[in-house]
């Protein structure tokens, strides 16, 4: 609700979120070109960030994420604690498809890449780990949905299937397929995905992919509480 907003607050982030992996530093020109604020005002944002250990500065004047961003991450990560359990598989399926595998959690209406190895061939589709993307298409996206609530008919069909496949839905030169990953006790945990070019992840690709997406989530259940 807008009244339970505080302006100074989300400007703040809005600074914060400038750091998105492109670009290891950032210069003060930098952060208001993609935010649009004033100079003035990202001096005055970035003195109460850097206090707090959130953003650093180097002894050029460029902007760094300082190690509060990275402690933060941390605990997010142990929130899971799934890392040593996920990133084997990860690398099974990413050299068993030659293409990119991951794992998504969800975060409120939003998908989290927790987890990633990008292929390892020239063209791939490459993620980094930490990106943020909408429920709103990607195999993933689709798996997430179906096993935290989803009632739409594409859910249902998704659930029935027990995995999902997309083609262009996110990005139009992407196709993905992605299954759930169930705890021992059937609580979702996440997704698994397989994510490629479309011109060179076919159908038949796809399905071999799946295959290989659903050995891996029944290994994980049996050891994921």
């Amino acid at each position: 609700m807008a009244e339970n907003r505080v302006e100074a607050v989300e400007r703040a982030l809005t600074v914060l979120a400038c750091f998105d992996g492109e670009q290891e530093d950032l210069s003060l020109a930098d952060l208001a070109e993609r935010t649009g604020f004033y100079k003035s005002t990202i001096l005055r944002l970035i003195a109460s960030l850097e206090r707090f250990g959130y953003i650093g500065r180097r002894p050029d004047g460029r902007y760094v994420l300082g190690a509060a961003v990275w402690r933060l991450g941390s605990a997010y990560r142990r929130r899971f604690a799934l890392d040593a359990v996920i990133r084997p598989e990860l690398r099974t399926l990413r050299d068993t498809t030659g293409e990119t595998a991951s794992f998504y959690v969800r975060d409120g209406d939003q998908r989290v890449c927790l987890y990633r190895e990008n292929s390892l061939r020239p063209a791939r589709h490459h993620l980094r780990e930490g990106e943020v993307f909408p429920l709103t298409g990607g195999a993933s996206a689709w798996v997430i949905r179906a096993w935290t609530g989803g009632s739409d008919d594409r859910s249902a069909a998704v659930r029935e299937a027990g995995h999902a496949s997309s083609v262009g839905e996110r990005d139009p030169d992407v196709a993905a397929v992605a299954v759930p990953v169930l705890g021992r006790d059937g609580t979702f945990i996440g997704a698994l995905s397989v994510s490629g070019l479309a011109s060179r992840f076919g159908a038949e690709r796809r399905e071999a992919a799946v295959d290989a997406l659903r050995e891996s989530a029944a290994r994980l259940r049996a050891v994921v509480v």
